[in-house]
């Protein structure tokens, strides 16, 4: 999975940046202190995995990985070149959502660029921007497939899909937001368009509201902005999240119990972002290895095995299925079998997440 990291500057996009990745890139109070886009890779924590490598007395863990992509931060214009350019917007073009943190506490040692909190006007602000570079893009595809629509129909009706997407983007509607049916969608998944990638808003709150508790106005704004959308919100402190990204695994558990936090910022936008793309994780374990694959809601068991190795979905035969409870629960895999408890699935099974896997394949 690749998320994209976007906001104005000086909103907390690059601390934050630097707490999920544990990175060392810039975080100082001036406008495009980020100049180049900054990667970095995440772990995504997934206890069944450790209680796997126990069970099998495996030493290699291989956890799924979400890559963060963070770029400069945008301005009014950035679509046309005003701060550091739009070339910029192309290092996202390729993620599979959006993470949008916004600015929702107060803070007069931190300059806002347009002088006050205002996260709508902010997310606005981006927003445009986004539009503005996918009508771009769409109007050079426009002029591309009409030439190639005069004797074609299936570019006629690509035809007719680009002019209703920029009907949308000229109003000022994000892609994600225009009706498509089944068909359309597909097609429009393949133009990388910005404004379709579903968001995630990272509301960064003050410590305060964080740790009391509060209500926070600028954070019930942004939730139904985001609800109209169908767009996913969680808050989150930088701040804190700094603090969390020094501390190894226990000594991060006692400080979330000592402040009374249930779960990191990670934490929720792990969980927000697997929700929002619909995504599971399916396990596999034996001596060597014990790994966490992301695969989207719904998928068949041999496409599920094609994600370990293109041979393995070529020449599927079946899969050995046991839920990583029932595994747990039995002691170890030979148990579960003698319990009845490892299925036999074919090419129609739905894999679910926690399924452990063994796949059967002959190429």
């Amino acid at each position: 999975m690749k998320l994209g990291i976007v906001g104005l500057p000086n909103v907390g996009k690059s601390t934050l940046f630097n707490c999920l990745t544990n990175s060392s890139i810039e975080a100082e109070n001036y406008p495009f202190c980020t100049i180049d886009p900054n990667v970095g890779f995440v772990a995504v924590p997934d206890e069944r995995l450790e209680k796997l490598a126990d069970l099998y007395d495996c030493k290699n863990i291989v956890p799924a990985v979400i890559e963060f992509v963070d770029i400069a931060g945008l301005v009014k214009g950035a679509s046309s070149g005003e701060g550091l350019g739009n070339k910029f917007l192309s290092h996202i073009r390729e993620t599979d959502a959006i993470v949008h943190v916004v600015r929702c506490f107060e803070d007069n040692n931190i300059v806002h660029v347009d002088g006050n909190v205002d996260p709508i006007r902010d997310i606005k602000t981006i927003n445009l921007e986004l539009i503005l570079a996918d009508l771009d893009l769409i109007e050079k595809k426009i002029v591309k497939t009409k030439k190639l629509a005069q004797n074609n129909k299936d570019y006629k009706k690509e035809l007719l899909l680009l002019e209703k997407i920029k009907d949308g983007l000229d109003k000022e509607i994000c892609a994600r937001n225009i009706i498509f049916d089944e068909d359309e969608r597909k097609i429009v998944e393949k133009f990388d368009l910005l404004t379709f990638k579903p968001v995630l808003y990272a509301a960064n709150i003050s410590e305060n509201d964080l740790l009391d508790k509060n209500e926070n106005k600028y954070v019930e704004q942004v939730r139904k902005f985001a609800a109209n959308e169908n767009s996913r919100v969680f808050d989150i402190c930088a701040k804190i999240e700094e603090d969390i990204s020094k501390l190894d695994s226990d000594e991060k558990k006692i400080f979330l119990d000592e402040m009374g936090i249930a779960e990191s910022g990670l934490d929720k936008l792990i969980k927000a972002s697997y929700d929002l793309l619909g995504l599971i994780s399916f396990l596999t374990a034996g001596e060597k290895e014990t790994r966490a694959w992301t695969v989207k809601k719904g998928i068949k068991a041999p496409e599920a095995a094609g994600k370990i190795h293109s041979d393995f979905e070529r020449g599927f035969i079946k899969a050995e299925v046991v839920s990583y409870n029932d595994l747990i629960k039995s002691g170890n895999y030979v148990n579960a079998k003698n319990n009845g408890l490892v299925r036999i699935e074919g090419k129609e099974y739905i894999v679910k997440d926690g399924d452990v896997i063994v796949f059967r394949f002959n190429v």
